[in-house]
């Protein structure tokens, strides 16, 4: 039996501590709050992201930081971009002594340009040397804590810590899969939440599945190439943290970042969309993060440049599919490293 630390009492932080206790390891939510974790523990549910799914007898919720991750095998940390750094510096110390460290957060850092496994690893002490990865794949968590049938990869640099990491999380209802290529699966993760936002877009307006069959594959050959330029391998945006994460997203209702397409479709301002949902959109901010990245690297990104103008710019709706319809005509070409 395993002992699992997750930093984040958020959807896809409880779906994990449910798939973990589930097959019979400890599992610990770590909330923030004496009174965030009375209530969870009392309830034996998050009521707000999953109502009426119990928790398993293995899973406790404790706002103590030692008891969540003094003694622990893994600590998960599953909370959005922009609050990541806060939550690491809170909990320095205590992840520190944790051997192995699994990211669950899909997104890049305006600014920095940094994934989430390399802002957690500078967050903690120095000379920290243990194992850092991250979990990617078509993960709707809500599929995912109803037990159907799903999958997804785990990446780390070690070998050892993506096969432990496997072994706790794989079960007959959700698939893990391994891979060495972190960068991959991390970019994979956070890239395809923009083209999420455009094949919402395109449901909005009831555009049609070529429309959106066009999108997704031309999005996945701007996140792959720009993946490449970073040092990923190619063949890992064709896999489950690539190709399968965004065929999700883009068709799932469960997708929040389709869900802000749609409203954009439908004229509603961003901020307003925005303050309207209780969960992060990571496609927003990740698009700032590309452009920027695209920008340093020289990379062309035609879609996630138009949907930034869209985005901050104040480019129609209307405007953004002229923009990108009217593009110069060019041939498919190969990635190239």
């Amino acid at each position: 039996m395993a002992l699992i630390g997750i930093v984040g009492t958020t959807s896809w932080g409880t779906t994990l501590g449910v798939i973990a206790a589930r097959q019979g390891h400890r599992a610990v939510l770590w909330a923030r709050t004496e009174e965030e974790a009375h209530a969870l523990e009392s309830a034996r549910e998050n009521r707000r992201f999953h109502p009426g799914q119990k928790f398993p007898d293995g899973l406790h919720v404790t706002a103590s930081a030692d008891s969540a991750f003094g003694r622990c095998d893994l600590a998960i940390i599953a909370v959005p971009t922009n609050r990541l750094r806060q939550n690491v510096r809170r909990l320095r110390s205590e992840l520190s002594a944790v051997p192995v460290i699994l990211s669950g957060t899909k997104g890049i850092e305006p600014g920095t340009g940094k994934r989430p496994s390399e802002m957690v690893a500078e967050e903690l002490e120095a000379g920290w040397r243990a194992a850092i990865g991250a979990i990617s794949g078509p993960n709707l968590a809500k599929e995912i804590i109803a037990s159907k049938p799903s999958s997804a990869t785990v990446a780390f640099e070690r070998t050892e810590a993506a096969l432990a990491t496997q072994a706790v999380l794989a079960s007959s209802v959700f698939r893990v899969y391994t891979t060495d290529d972190l960068i991959g699966l991390e970019l994979g993760g956070a890239l395809k939440n923009i083209i999420a936002i455009c094949a919402g877009i395109i449901d909005g307006l009831e555009l049609g599945d070529n429309a959106k069959a066009a999108m997704i594959t031309r999005g996945l050959h701007e996140i792959t190439r720009l993946g490449v330029a970073m040092g990923a391998r190619p063949e890992t945006f064709a896999g489950l943290s690539g190709l399968g994460d965004l065929v999700a997203t883009c068709y799932s209702p469960l997708s929040r970042n389709r869900y802000v397409g749609e409203q954009l479709a439908r004229g509603n301002k961003l901020d307003d969309i925005l303050a309207r949902m209780d969960q992060t959109a990571e496609g927003v901010p990740a698009t700032v993060a590309a452009m920027e990245l695209a920008a340093k690297l020289g990379i062309e990104m035609p879609i996630a440049e138009t949907l930034r103008q869209l985005l901050f710019d104040g480019l129609s709706v209307g405007g953004a599919i002229e923009l990108l319809m009217r593009r110069a005509p060019a041939a498919e070409s190969r990635i190239r490293r």
